[in-house]
């Protein structure tokens, strides 16, 4: 029935201001807004709408993540337009913020309302 609906993602912010000027300057993806509401035009075809929550309660879990080509690049282009990297108790990065214990390098970071995101080596 649905097999061939093109599906899309979604997820909440609280400001949806903020939302487009971080997702489209600082982490310069195509963004475009319509209805009060954003849509991130991710490659791959994937556009994924972003919608206002007044109430807005941050992910506990990872919403987008990034593959990227080279991490310790991306992270320093990151740093330098101000995104701070996050740091878990129960994991252990280094000091750019870059978890190296297994599996892909990967480094976790937050949008303005809080939702978690991460880049990721290819």
């Amino acid at each position: 029935m649905l097999g061939t609906a093109k599906a899309f993602s979604g997820f909440a912010v609280d400001d949806i201001a903020a939302a487009k000027k971080f997702y489209g300057q600082t982490l310069g993806l195509r963004v475009s807004e319509e209805n009060g509401m954003l849509t991130l035009h991710l490659a791959g075809d994937r556009d994924t709408l972003v919608y206002p929550k007044p109430d807005h309660t941050p992910a506990t879990y990872t919403i987008l993540n990034f593959p990227v080509a080279d991490i310790e690049e991306t992270v320093g282009q990151l740093t330098d337009r101000g995104v701070e990297f996050l740091r878990y108790d129960e994991i252990e990065v280094d000091e750019k913020g870059i978890f190296r214990g297994g599996g892909p390098l990967i480094a976790w970071f937050t949008d303005p309302a809080g939702n978690v995101l991460s880049v990721l080596q290819e």
